[in-house]
């Protein structure tokens, strides 16, 4: 399953900023995998939190060989040092139970959160031990679909805007300006950023870096 998106998105995104405009047409389209499975993902990004892709999808395989379906009850049953030993730390094993025995006794009611608006879905889910505004925002894109969401914790959109627009540096008020010209089809845009920070488009190259390197050379 992937992001949806089509040409409502794209035609929108297009008309009101021409820079990333031309690339999307340079890039296409995006697949981008999601999980819509609110449970599941909330562990799957927790396990992820400063550590590789790589080494999160092997301890991702890891847990679904040791438990199959992955749900509440699953992880509940699960000590401490059970999820350890598939290369998760103590803490966020500890975060991993903790969350699991909240959805368990219905202390967080996590099908909720579907109903909610952005901003109150990222206050319910970055109140959780372990889940923060970051994490939160991956989960609202990655699991719930939102449209809207371009994260300002995320250091490889922050390094796309510099790549797309020429900036050295993006602040808050710049990213500001940047998220409301992409609304209501922020997310789109992110997937782009992403993609632009990651390299799709060889010829643009990240300022921020260009001055370091200029620094270094004096």
């Amino acid at each position: 399953m992937y992001f949806e998106y089509g040409s409502e998105e794209i035609a929108f995104l297009k008309s009101r900023d021409k820079l990333l405009g031309t690339a999307i047409d340079q890039i296409g389209h995006i697949y981008r995998t999601v999980d819509d499975n609110l449970f599941s993902s909330v562990v799957h990004h927790i396990i992820g939190q400063q550590i590789s892709t790589r080494a999160q999808a092997t301890i991702w395989q890891r847990l679904r060989d040791r438990i199959g379906a992955l749900n509440a009850d699953a992880i509940y049953s699960m000590e401490l040092d059970e999820l350890q030993k598939l290369g998760i730390t103590f803490k966020k094993a500890a975060y991993i139970k903790d969350f699991a025995e909240k959805v368990k006794t219905k202390e967080f009611n996590i099908e909720a959160l579907n109903a909610l608006p952005d901003t109150q879905v990222i206050k319910e889910l970055s109140a959780l031990k372990g889940v923060g505004v970051w994490t939160a925002e991956m989960i609202m894109i990655f699991c719930m679909q939102r449209p809207d969401v371009v994260s300002f914790g995320d250091l490889a959109i922050h390094r796309g805007m510099r790549m797309l627009y020429h900036h050295r540096s993006i602040d808050r008020q710049k990213f500001s300006k940047y998220a409301r010209r992409y609304s209501p089809y922020g997310t789109v845009a992110s997937l782009y950023l992403w993609a632009i920070a990651g390299g799709a488009i060889p010829e643009m190259r990240d300022y921020a870096l260009a001055r370091k390197k200029a620094v270094a050379k004096k």
